[in-house]
């Protein structure tokens, strides 16, 4: 019998219904789909057409033959039983693991268990002061603080009283939130499941904290807090090295702010910003904000400083480089790939596809009643996807127009089309054209089978989970071969996109610094015998060795001609099968400083340098992205307060404080010297993105703006967008 995979692979393309299913990857939509397009809860069986309520979850169930809601599939192999049931089963072990963890965080809530004598009753350490507490008198020695446990058992009130009192409690909360336009995910948070707890163990009449405790007081007391669990992340920059990233941008008033942030393994930290608009942005100014930002943190920990291409930066790079020779000034690798995106997106044969999906999508998204006949025909789903730069964005949305091909040919040959105002209009009669036009479909397939592999690479180094520096070089070098081989090697295609590559490229993502770490990551160097013969990746590392240790003949000797022919040539612990086996794949849990780390003990020198950069990243997109959540805070007094950043200080550095975090999110800890704040003045956006826009023109001139509701974007970059362009000769 078929498995259940296959067989949705080929019903997959041979009728539109199998399609039907929610935006997931679960592995319960391999044997079900829905059946009804307006409801998303009726699903029906790939394997015996069985229908039934209940979702995806319910699929699972009716296939493994598990629950009593649903009868047990007859057509099910012993496969799909077993994959379905450790889906379920996985599914409950990640609930009872979360319910834990909740469960041991907040027993960790503690406002009482104080000493005789104590005026105050301290919270957890997460918390100040909560209030006044009173004086212990003489018979409180003969008692015992009862915690949550022994709390939990004196309430002996009536189960359907408890509910009803608790759905009262939520609709207080609720209302507060809505009246003050609180972000719903901030209820997630765990700091906030710790504030419920603490109320909770006090009791009635616990009063909140005035506006100036909550400015200075409490303010103070978390600041130094935050600014102690700093001391991780110092001891990483000694060990690992670090990275400076700055960014400068102007807000809707144009004021003009700088930011700087540091970035290592760990994560990012947010380290000051000014704002800067009486002042020029020269080279200098540019170059002594950064010099005294690295006398901060500490020369000997700053391996490179990260900015975008603009020419005051560069500037500012041969300023640092005079007076601090073995510090490296690298472009930041997301700006470059997106100008080598652009670049070849301003090529006609390619350009003329993206203007073309570019006025449909206007079309569609200008008008309220275009837009809910798309979403009408894609089940909910929009067309716009928001990417990490403005041409990401426009790949995605171009990739996604791809996915719904079929749905648009349907939408704009429907009668609903034909009994629509704007079926007539020049821009209505072009939007069919283009979407029942077979060269504009063989087009977009060419453009993202030339786009896609440089996306990937974007996505890549945007990413924070992983340190991209010993990639950024190996994944460009994969993506020219790709882009070549989607154009069936032909020069005279593949030539004007190799040289714009090569042109952005040049003295920004091929420095010494890259390219050793291009040689020091064992993935590249032994699995692809064409690194071994790189010849200026293999110079690189001697220059890179010359700069970042000069005068110290003796080691150079050491690193270059005993430990590195050790690890090129297999030597040693480096010959083990573990070791070798251990980078073979580049998938999410390897990690090339880790594998230095662990195998790299017979090259101690070489091991502490090829660490040290291998743990680099490679993109300072990540220092504005950092930013872009704080500036939802900010305004003109904040800025020119001594303690502006104080919150923001705050607000990143509890997740990882509490959680252990390891920089895979954004910001991490912000950091300032004082702190006073006019808290009128904060003011947290109800939400939590902003839509990329399309254009100037997406608005439609005779109806309202039409805020569109975006997908995720947590998707992979599809691997194979169609075949080989095979007609690019008559193109």
């Amino acid at each position: 019998m078929e498995s259940a995979g296959s067989k949705s692979g080929k019903s997959s393309t041979a009728t539109p219904q199998s399609t039907l299913k929610r935006n997931s990857d679960d592995i319960g939509w391999e044997f079900g789909f829905l059946y009804d397009p307006t409801n998303f809860d009726k699903v029906c069986c790939k394997l015996c057409n069985h229908r039934f309520s209940g979702g995806v979850y319910r699929v699972k169930e009716h296939i493994s033959g598990r629950g009593s809601n649903v009868s047990a599939c007859k057509k099910s192999t012993a496969d799909d039983i077993a994959r379905c049931a450790k889906a379920l089963d996985d599914v409950k072990r990640k609930k009872k693991a979360k319910h834990d963890a909740d469960n041991n965080m907040r027993a960790g809530v503690n406002i009482g268990g104080v000493e005789e004598g104590d005026e105050t009753i301290d919270l957890d350490d997460s918390f100040g002061v909560l209030k006044e507490g009173r004086t212990f008198g003489p018979m409180d020695s003969f008692t015992t603080f009862k915690g949550k446990k022994e709390c939990s058992k004196q309430s002996n009130l009536n189960n359907v009283v408890r509910k009803e009192q608790l759905i009262r409690v939520k609709e207080y909360i609720c209302r507060w939130a809505y009246e003050c336009a609180i972000p719903f995910h901030a209820f997630e948070r765990d700091s906030f499941k710790l504030m419920m707890e603490a109320i909770g163990q006090f009791g009635p009449n616990a009063e909140p904290p005035t506006r100036y405790e909550m400015g200075e007081t409490y303010l103070k007391k978390e600041v130094e807090k935050t600014k102690a669990s700093l001391t991780t992340y110092q001891d990483e920059w000694k060990f690992l090295g670090c990275s400076i990233m700055t960014d400068a941008w102007s807000d809707r008033n144009r004021r003009s702010i700088m930011n700087l942030c540091v970035n290592s393994k760990l994560g990012t930290v947010f380290l000051s910003s000014k704002e800067c608009s009486n002042e020029a942005h020269t080279s200098k100014h540019i170059f002594e904000y950064v010099d005294k930002c690295i006398e901060d943190v500490g020369p000997e920990n700053v391996i490179q400083v990260v900015t975008d291409n603009a020419s005051n930066n560069m500037g500012a790079a041969k300023l640092l480089k005079a007076k601090r020779k073995q510090i490296f000034w690298t472009s930041c690798a997301t700006h470059t790939i997106n100008l080598m995106l652009e670049g070849i997106g301003g090529i006609s044969r390619y350009k003329n596809i993206l203007d073309e999906a570019k006025k449909l999508t206007v079309f569609i998204y200008a008008h309220h009643k275009t837009l809910a006949m798309m979403r009408k025909f894609t089940l909910k789903r929009n067309i716009v996807r928001p990417g990490v730069t403005r041409f990401a964005s426009a790949f995605l949305t171009l990739q996604s127009i791809n996915q719904k091909k079929f749905e648009l040919k349907q939408m704009f040959n429907s009668p609903d089309w034909d009994n629509c105002k704007f079926a007539k209009t020049v821009k209505g009669i072009a939007a069919v054209d283009t979407v029942n036009s077979a060269s504009f479909w063989a087009g977009v397939t060419r453009c993202l089978n030339i786009f896609g592999p440089l996306v990937s690479v974007l996505r890549m180094v945007d990413a924070d989970w992983k340190p991209s520096m010993g990639f950024i070089y190996g994944e460009l070098q994969r993506a020219k071969k790709d882009i070549k081989s989607a154009l069936n090697d032909k020069e005279s295609l593949y030539k004007p996109i190799m040289d714009i590559i090569s042109k952005k490229s040049s003295n920004r993502l091929d420095t010494c610094l890259h390219l050793t770490a291009y040689i020091l990551n064992p993935y590249y160097f032994y699995n692809n015998a064409e690194v071994r013969d790189d010849v200026d990746a293999n110079d690189a590392i001697v220059d890179f060795v010359s700069e970042v240790f000069p005068d110290q003949e003796d080691l150079h000797h050491t690193i270059l001609d005993v430990e590195l022919p050790m690890y090129k040539g297999k030597l040693g612990k480096f010959s083990r099968p573990i070791a070798l086996k251990a980078c073979e794949v580049n998938n999410d849990k390897f990690d090339p400083a880790n594998w230095w780390e662990t195998y790299g003990n017979s090259c101690p020198n070489l091991r502490k340098m090829a660490m040290r950069i291998l743990s680099l990243t490679s993109s300072s997109s990540g220092c504005e992205r950092n930013w872009s959540i704080k500036r939802k805070l900010r305004n003109r007094e904040l800025l020119l307060a001594d303690g502006g950043n104080a919150p923001e200080w705050i607000m990143d550095g509890l997740d990882e404080v509490q959680t252990g975090g390891t920089g895979q999110s954004s910001g991490v800890i912000d950091g300032v010297e004082e702190v006073s704040i006019n808290q009128e003045n904060i003011k947290a956006s109800a939400n939590t993105s902003q839509p990329r826009e399309l254009d100037d023109e997406f608005e439609s001139e005779d109806e309202e703006y039409v805020e569109v509701d975006y997908e995720s974007d947590d998707v992979e970059i599809i691997e194979q967008c169609g075949g080989r362009d095979d007609e690019l000769d008559d193109l």
